[in-house]
């Protein structure tokens, strides 16, 4: 049975991931990390990853950016795998967490659901044939509380089209303040928010007399929640360092 750490355990995607691993026999929630405390868990949780001296296998974190150098350090002295599955990282900690990773295995998506990532292959296909005649836009929706925009994975996505389009790319982020025509080399990116809209992601080829669009619509947390726990089960059999992302499970 593997032992699971939960990071920002008392949050709504920890609690949804404890839930996952207690219906999973092979999983076992040994601890949490939280800045909040104990609140009720079913394990003992810890207000700072130094604190817990017990045996554990991989680290979920869905936390926030500010717990990421704990965890680091945490995850060095160790030798635990993290699944870093927390968004919002500057420039600098993404310098970090590769850093670390070379001591360390650590797991990193911008997005956690299977889908997704069987998404982002399917645009990599597309592009490759697609790309020298087609204008590619995405659109992305979600609730009305996320802060930023575009999303992380509205990013992937425009990534993965722009490394097999096989021309220069350049984003462009929404459109009311250009008054001219599109150019070849544009990539579109628009987001919505509104409601309680989880998460949708559309992209689309747009060419002479056809067009051909992508969709992944999320209909619950759960489904983050859920890929985050399929990485910790690889992670956690994964001895070499390095970084490791959705690809892996994927193939």
């Amino acid at each position: 049975m593997l032992k699971i750490i939960i990071s920002g355990c008392n949050g709504h995607m920890g609690r949804v991931v404890a839930e996952l691993c207690e219906a999973d026999p092979a999983l076992e929630s040994t601890a949490g990390f939280d800045v909040l405390g104990a609140a009720d868990r079913e394990f003992p949780v810890f207000t700072s990853p130094a604190q817990f001296t017990g045996e554990a296998d991989a680290v979920i974190d869905f936390s926030s950016p500010a717990a990421l150098d704990g965890l680091l350090e945490f995850a060095r002295a160790r030798k635990i795998p993290l699944v870093l599955a927390t968004t919002g990282y500057s420039p600098e900690q993404v310098a970090q967490i590769g850093a670390a990773a070379l001591e360390v295995p650590i797991f990193r998506s911008a997005n956690m659901s299977l889908g997704i990532n069987v998404l982002l292959e399917l645009v990599k296909k597309a592009a490759s044939v697609l790309g020298e005649s087609c204008d590619i836009e995405i659109v992305e929706r979600h609730h009305r509380r996320k802060v930023d925009a575009p999303s992380g994975t509205a990013l992937m996505i425009a990534d993965a089209a722009a490394q097999s389009c096989g021309h220069e790319t350049e984003y462009v982020y929404e459109r009311h303040s250009t008054r001219q025509p599109r150019d070849k080399k544009e990539i579109g990116i628009s987001a919505v928010r509104g409601g309680t809209i989880v998460g949708e992601h559309e992209i689309i080829f747009a060419g002479h007399d056809e067009i051909m669009e992508i969709r992944h619509t999320a209909l619950s947390r759960e489904i983050f929640a859920q890929g985050a726990v399929e990485a910790a089960k690889f992670i956690a059999g994964v001895e070499t360092p390095g970084l490791y992302d959705m690809s892996y499970l994927v193939k």
